[in-house]
């Protein structure tokens, strides 16, 4: 059966099909950066503080490169990657962007983590961070930004909290690791407060002994909020700003 007169042909639609896509995808994007900001801003007002404190990391697991450069043009200028393979080819969809590795480190996998990370949030106690420190040392120019995970359960990730400052002391003590503060997930099935308040003071002391360490890193799509109220310097982001993804 013929086209209609004007009609595009398939290899035409296809053609045409791409820039209407990106078009709709960048503009969903600016429309979900723009709510989360706003989300952001409010609890910002409602603490005493400003947005401009609040630094908007998206988070790409599960995210595709396209969808990557999309939200780079959107506007949004921080990225988090959990995986090592993903956050080198993710990186250079949004070259300028800075790149926060948020999974956890693995001993083989570090070097990729140096080349390709501009902060590492996930520094817990064991080899992987010990060869970090190393690798730092030998193929940097200078200290490589790093947030120490604290976890509140003991049970999952990262250090206890008893353990967070001597363990924070001793990678800085290294010189090729600069400490920047402290990152946390809230334990599940808890309010979320509890842990970002002891994140809080807990940075709070720290800061005693590193002056620089004055990130906190804390707060994803769902609690957001209580932890911007509780002192949050960054908010890691992803299913607010790119939508429901597929577990790996």
């Amino acid at each position: 059966m013929n086209p209609e007169p004007g009609a595009p042909r398939d290899n035409e639609r296809q053609l045409l099909s791409s820039p209407v896509n990106e078009s709709a995808t960048l503009a969903r994007l600016e429309r979900s950066i723009a709510a989360v900001r706003a989300r952001v801003a409010e609890a910002a007002r409602r603490s005493g503080r400003g947005a401009e404190e609040v630094r908007l990391i998206g988070i790409t697991k599960g995210v595709s490169e396209a969808m990557v450069r999309e939200a780079s043009r959107a506007g949004l200028e921080e990225f988090g990657e959990n995986y090592v393979r993903d956050l080198t080819s993710k990186r250079a969809a949004a070259p300028d962007a800075t790149w926060h590795f948020v999974g956890r480190l693995q001993r083989n996998k570090v070097h990729h983590v140096i080349e390709a990370a501009d902060v590492v949030q996930t520094l817990e106690p064991g080899p992987a961070s010990d060869r970090l420190a190393r690798l730092a040392s030998d193929r940097l120019p200078g200290a490589l930004d790093c947030l120490v995970e604290v976890d509140f359960t003991e049970r999952r990730v990262g250090v206890p909290p008893a353990e967070a400052a001597a363990f924070a002391g001793r990678m800085a003590a290294s010189g090729a690791i600069r400490i920047r503060g402290l990152m946390t997930v809230a334990p599940p099935g808890q309010d979320p407060r509890r842990a970002f308040s002891a994140l809080r003071e807990l940075r709070d002391r720290l800061r005693e002994r590193i002056e620089d360490a004055a990130e906190l890193s804390m707060g994803m799509s769902t609690d957001l909020e209580a932890a911007v109220e509780e002192g949050a310097t960054m908010v890691r982001v992803g299913t607010a700003i790119f939508g429901p993804r597929e577990g790996r």
